[in-house]
């Protein structure tokens, strides 16, 4: 879910796929990281069990693995990049999950097909997000909900990215650090009903400090979303809602 790029590297910055999204994990503070991020999601998403669920930009798959691991009826997954898709279709190997090459501005789904869909750590690096969200709006089901994790701008995080834009990296150049208003405005936007919003990751960027604040992280999310690295919001589409 978090972008590998924060520990490869500048150099390696064009190069990363399924090896470095598992390198990322096997370290201490990608794993860390992972875990707050999802126990997010999770706890937004609701009950999972017999649901249909859909997860834009699912990289190497392993938040549609949970999803299945977790009892849902039947998950779909889609990324834009074809070895990520492979990846995921290997860790699977299961007839409820599907995954498939396609952009989150052209979802290859019908109009009202999910339970729940996620879309985590893509609209940051959109061009037309707004699009994204009127396509997830549409394979929604009435009364479904959608669940947005992305990279927050007032962050320590997010000031890092910054300084190493200024130093000549072009990695974070075109990324749009979001703030809960944004993706309240992005929701609404699209139809669907802005119902709550929340934060992880209120550590910097070092391993040392991720191991010493993490056991606090979900109790700073319950006093305040300022200074977390990564935000996550719960949307509805509304049951009247038509499509557009």
């Amino acid at each position: 879910m978090s972008r590998p790029v924060d520990r490869i590297g500048a150099d390696q910055a064009g190069q990363f796929g399924p090896e470095a999204y598992e390198e990322w994990r096997a370290s201490s503070l990608g794993d860390i990281t992972e875990e707050l991020e999802r126990r997010l999601i999770f706890g937004l998403a609701g009950e999972l069990g017999g649901r249909t669920i859909l997860d834009v930009g699912c990289g190497d798959g392993t938040l549609v693995a949970a999803f299945r691991n977790c009892g849902a009826a039947s998950v779909v997954g889609c990324d834009i990049d074809p070895l990520m898709v492979a990846r995921g279709n290997d860790r699977a190997r299961c007839d409820q999950v599907h995954l498939a090459v396609a952009g989150a501005e052209r979802l290859p789904f019908r109009n009202d097909s999910f339970d729940i869909a996620t879309i985590i750590t893509v609209l940051a690096f959109l061009p037309e997000p707004e699009i994204a969200l009127l396509e997830i709006a549409r394979v929604l089901k009435p009364g479904g909900q959608l669940v947005i994790g992305d990279l927050a701008k007032w962050s320590l995080w997010a000031a890092s990215r910054r300084i190493r834009v200024w130093r000549g990296e072009k990695m974070w150049q075109s990324a749009h650090f979001w703030t809960v208003g944004e993706l309240r405005e992005l929701v609404i936007a699209a139809g669907l009903r802005f119902e709550e919003a929340t934060g992880a990751v209120y550590y910097p960027r070092v391993e040392f400090l991720a191991r010493l604040m993490a056991r606090a992280d979900r109790l700073l999310s319950r006093v305040t979303i300022f200074g977390a690295a990564f935000i996550a919001v719960r949307a509805t589409k509304r049951v009247n809602s038509a499509v557009r």
